[in-house]
């Protein structure tokens, strides 16, 4: 039997975000203050969507 294919999150919660950026709490919020990472509220909840992670990291690593 083989495994099924893993899914990869659509979004991810603030503490996973940061984790997966490397910044704490704080700055991934001035980060989605700023507009610079996409944040969804479902309920109460906040979500970060991974590919605004994945945008933001794309962006920093372009040459000026």
């Amino acid at each position: 039997m083989t495994a099924p294919p893993s899914v990869e999150p659509i979004c991810v919660k603030v503490k996973e975000a940061a984790r997966m950026i490397g910044v704490g709490r704080t700055k991934l919020y001035e980060l989605i203050a700023s507009g610079e990472i996409e944040a969804i509220k479902l309920g109460k909840s906040t979500r970060i969507t991974t590919a605004s992670l994945r945008e933001l990291v794309m962006r920093q690593r372009e040459p000026e």
